[in-house]
């Protein structure tokens, strides 16, 4: 896979083999994003691939490979937005997620092979309309367990929508909007937050833009 280039953002993707879920369980969900943590780090995270319970520090001391601007988890897919800030960031990040977190996962169900559908994708984001969109796109994504011709523009129930989007806990909009705290190791929203401003701010573009969805 061709080097990324640094000074860009990326819109990072990938779901299971065959569309399989790739998150069976809370606990699975938990350990993927734990494993956003520990694999964000150019030094190797040691006994990261048991079936242990990760817990993260309150210092920080990683050598990061990339910056975590955004996420969410689905039943079979993920979606990131990633900056990279080393050599080949990107790719050092996403091959240690992916054999890691396949390897918990394959003990876990006592299975063996791939779990994910070949390499991950990506998107670079060129210009300031991509940044604007695909962030709200990424957030967004959740609806599709409520309502899942929502792209559709077939959004049934605004305020359930809405309640639903910013409560949804395997996502970083949480930390954008204010609602949770749990992510602030993980994500660095220093350069969203430019574009989304402050929290009742962001929450108001949110229904704005539900409502092109109904």
């Amino acid at each position: 896979m061709p080097r990324l280039e640094e000074d860009y953002i990326y819109h990072v993707y990938n779901r299971g083999v065959d569309k399989r879920e790739i998150f069976s369980c809370d606990n699975d969900r938990r350990r993927f994003i734990s494993c956003l943590y520990f694999y964000n780090d150019l030094n190797s995270a040691k006994n990261i691939t048991r079936l242990v319970e990760l817990t993260m520090g309150t210092q920080d001391e990683r050598d990061k490979l990339v910056e975590i601007l955004a996420f969410v988890l689905m039943p079979n897919h993920f979606h990131l937005l990633l900056k990279p800030v080393a050599q080949d960031g990107i790719s050092e990040f996403m091959k240690k997620i992916g054999i890691g977190y396949t390897h918990y996962f394959n003990i876990k169900y006592d299975r063996t092979g791939c779990l994910f559908q070949g390499k991950y994708k990506h998107t670079r984001i060129d210009t300031e309309e991509q940044l604007q969109y695909i962030p709200f796109y990424i957030h967004f994504n959740p609806l599709g367990l409520i309502n899942p011709d929502w792209k559709q523009r077939t959004l049934e129930n605004f305020d359930r929508s809405f309640d639903f989007l910013k409560t949804y806990p395997w996502s970083s909009l949480g930390e954008y909007v204010g609602n949770s705290t749990n992510y602030s190791m993980i994500i660095d929203k220093s350069i969203l937050s430019e574009n989304f401003g402050k929290p009742k701010e962001l929450m108001s573009e949110i229904k704005n833009w539900l409502k092109t969805l109904i």
